[in-house]
């Protein structure tokens, strides 16, 4: 029986939650208080057609005071220009461009939103039906250490001697599978079909984590793969989706698969596109470590943090909800991108 466990983060100006599922993560969700609703997954607005193109299969859709979404024709439809709709959102925004859509029928009125979508604690019910979420100190551990294990490229299971390395390029999330030398670990072909299965699993975790869609090639370890056997496997480990669609294994042993896009990309999310930490986002560390730190130790009177002026600037209010045991210092003295904490 699976083992679930969630957690339930609630910083000021941003709300975590992490789903972990027989002891690893599985899932993280993000939601900041200046995300722009329209564009959150799930969300229903009002959209008017401004451009139908045809070349692209699709329309694009004015939401609003935000960035345009697009809609993706579907059977029959017959979208023209002016034309109201009401839509959800289907899949946040990616790498530059808006929300994918998906038309649920006619609108009336101007351009807006109608329906939020889900809140992290609604997603993470859906999730873990059943399950009470841990809050607190527990919580900012979990999304911390989640976090950390999705920047991770891959993974080395000493049990079996899988070798597994999972990265995303423009067109495709490149999938090895391999056995590495190990005590103890035999090559042959039942070694192989073990492997195998379970890489499969942890690609499908480690890619789920990262929040990742779009074309999945898996290479298998060894060739002459059983093509039914190992369509099971990536079926047991991916098929959770409705959506998702299978390739068959070709005589390489390269398993192919294509996963619904859902969430924005955790790097996105977190970083820019230089890499770096996004201004906000390090306002947020500093929150949350903060609020970590108070609740690690409510015999402190009072906890400070010191942080570069810009960093400051944005954390201020955020830090001003924390009570009045939490205390900001704009020091220009602290490396960029830094923060200290100090007991008072």
């Amino acid at each position: 029986m699976t083992n679930l466990e969630v957690f339930l983060d609630d910083t000021p100006g941003e709300v975590r939650g992490v789903v972990v599922r027989d002891g690893r993560f599985d899932h993280l969700l993000i939601h900041r208080e200046d995300d722009v609703p329209e564009h959150q997954l799930g969300a229903r607005c009002i959209g008017r057609i401004v451009d139908v193109h045809t070349g692209l299969k699709g329309a694009f859709v004015d939401l609003g005071p935000v960035e345009h979404g697009f809609l993706p024709f579907r059977g029959q439809d017959r979208l023209t220009v002016g034309q109201k709709v009401e839509v959800e959102v289907s899949a946040e925004p990616r790498e530059g461009k808006g929300p994918t859509l998906r038309l649920i029928g006619a609108g009336e009125g101007e351009p807006r939103l109608i329906a939020p979508g889900p809140t992290v604690a609604e997603t993470l019910t859906r999730l873990a039906p059943g399950v009470t979420p841990v809050i607190g100190v527990a919580a900012i551990q979990a999304s911390r250490d989640a976090e950390e294990e999705a920047g991770w490229p891959g993974e080395l299971f000493m049990d079996t001697g899988l070798d597994l390395m999972v990265q995303r390029t423009r067109a495709l999330i490149a999938v090895d599978l391999d056995l590495a030398p190990a005590p103890g670990v035999a090559f042959g072909a039942a070694a192989r079909t073990r492997a195998n299965r379970q890489g499969l699993h942890a690609a499908a975790r480690m890619i789920r984590l990262k929040r990742w869609g779009g074309l999945v090639a898996i290479d298998l370890i060894g060739t002459g793969q059983d093509g039914d056997s190992a369509m099971a496997a990536a079926k047991a480990a991916f098929g959770g989706d409705p959506d998702v669609v299978f390739g068959p294994v070709n005589r390489f042993g390269l398993l192919q698969l294509a996963l619904p896009w859902r969430r924005t990309p955790l790097e996105e999310v977190l970083n820019g596109r230089d890499g770096r930490r996004r201004p906000g986002q390090r306002a947020q560390d500093i929150v949350r470590s903060l609020r970590f730190a108070l609740l690690s130790d409510t015999t402190v009177p009072r906890i400070s943090v010191r942080a570069v002026p810009e960093d400051a600037r944005l954390a201020a209010p955020l830090v001003a909800r924390l009570g009045p045991r939490a205390h900001l210092v704009s020091d220009p003295a602290v490396a960029p991108g830094e923060f200290l904490l100090e007991d008072r």
